[in-house]
């Protein structure tokens, strides 16, 4: 990683949507990249956020700096946030027929961006896109507004209104950049039950406390044992008569063997008085699940990151949160990946202000079989800038 630059340039705005981010995660597709795969996500009723939180970021820049012209490109691909967030766009890549965009396009807007005089280009999805826009952004900056269901890269901000926050920061200069990697995991791996991010590119980074999130870390093969006692812990805590979902992770994996059930990479499972009940689940089956009676989700901390929600657990909606009782959720950790946020909160992005603002404050954390901690959770999206680099 580079040490770091101080850029003093005040800024050309670009961005590039995919219009299709984040559409497979509450169908349990554990990704959206190929059209097959968006197809059938459309089919069983999912729809892309990606529209949305591209809005939310640019919203920020709307209200302080009205009328601001932002390099992007057509269409869906970026024009139509764009206006719909009150600035003005200046289209330089002509994007895609609607549902037809590919990485080919994503790639070509952003050289085109990059062409036109942008210094700071901002793009929506996930680690899918990340590569793309690494394959055409050369040395100019990027960041991410997460909207994909993955998001290992490092070059992310911690959600939309701190994109925007920190996209302001960048304009009013100067800020702080740093070489940060780009991984993406193969998606079909992913189905058969293999989870291995590859690095695929570096780029530069405005990286700001509190807006920009690190990389996923991988939990080393010396903590084994802490995360077999963690998941004893989770398994220890649950409930008779009540649905577990256990999400993604490393330590809910170690629940699930305990438990001596199937468990699905990057998907939710549901267990019940220590049965698996429902799958590989989608949004709407736990849906389903909680209406039927009460219910928790198994989540665990993204080591590095510190989210708990909205990265790679999209099927744990806020519908699905707001439909729980009071302590929707059952976190387990190792107390070592706590330690190694140095002081900094836990994070929830669910997309639902209510939702995250609900969850937001401490959380009890299981740590081992007979020790839990309190940790404090934060909803960036609610703040803007939450305290977490």
């Amino acid at each position: 990683m580079s040490p770091g630059r101080d850029d003093d340039r005040r800024g050309v705005l670009g961005i590039v949507v995919n219009p299709v981010a984040g559409i497979g995660g509450p169908v349990a597709l554990k990704g959206s990249d190929g059209p097959d795969v968006q197809r059938l996500a459309g089919a069983r009723g999912s729809r892309p956020r990606a529209h949305e939180r591209a809005v939310r970021a640019l919203a920020h820049v709307a209200a302080a700096r009205p009328g601001t012209t932002v390099l992007t490109v057509g269409g869906a691909m970026g024009e139509a946030a764009v206006a719909a967030a009150g600035l003005v766009p200046r289209v330089v890549g002509a994007g895609a027929p609607p549902g037809r965009s590919t990485g080919v396009d994503t790639t070509a807007g952003v050289r085109a961006m990059a062409a036109a005089g942008a210094d700071l280009v901002l793009f929506v999805g996930g680690d899918g896109t990340a590569r793309d826009v690494c394959a055409g952004a050369g040395e100019v900056p990027v960041l991410g507004v997460p909207a994909g269901v993955k998001m290992y890269s490092g070059c992310f901000a911690v959600s939309p209104a701190a994109a925007g926050a920190l996209a302001l920061a960048w304009l009013a200069g100067p800020v702080r950049t740093e070489e940060r990697e780009v991984l993406d995991v193969d998606e079909e791996q992913v189905r058969t039950g293999r989870v291995e991010p590859h690095l695929f590119g570096l780029v530069e980074v405005p990286v700001l406390d509190g807006r920009t999130q690190a990389r996923k870390a991988p939990t080393p093969a010396s903590s084994r044992a802490a995360v077999e006692a963690a998941a004893r812990g989770a398994v220890r805590a649950m409930q008779p008569d009540v649905s577990y979902l256990l999400g993604p992770g490393g330590t809910t994996a170690e629940v699930a063997r305990i438990l001596g059930v199937p468990f699905t990479p990057l998907g939710v499972d549901v267990v019940r008085d220590g049965r698996l009940v429902v799958r590989d689940a989608t949004e709407q089956q736990l849906l389903d699940v909680v209406a039927a009676g009460p219910a928790r989700a198994v989540v665990t901390v993204i080591g590095g990151q510190g989210f708990l929600l909205g990265r790679g657990n999209q099927q744990i909606s806020a519908a699905v949160l707001a439909r729980m009782g009071p302590d929707p959720l059952l976190v387990v950790a190792t107390q070592e990946k706590l330690t190694g946020l140095a002081g900094r909160p836990l994070l929830v992005d669910t997309g639902d202000r209510a939702v995250d603002g609900r969850l937001a404050g401490h959380v009890r954390i299981v740590t081992g079989p007979s020790t839990t901690s309190f940790y404090p959770v934060t909803a960036p999206e609610n703040e803007g800038a939450a305290p977490c680099d």
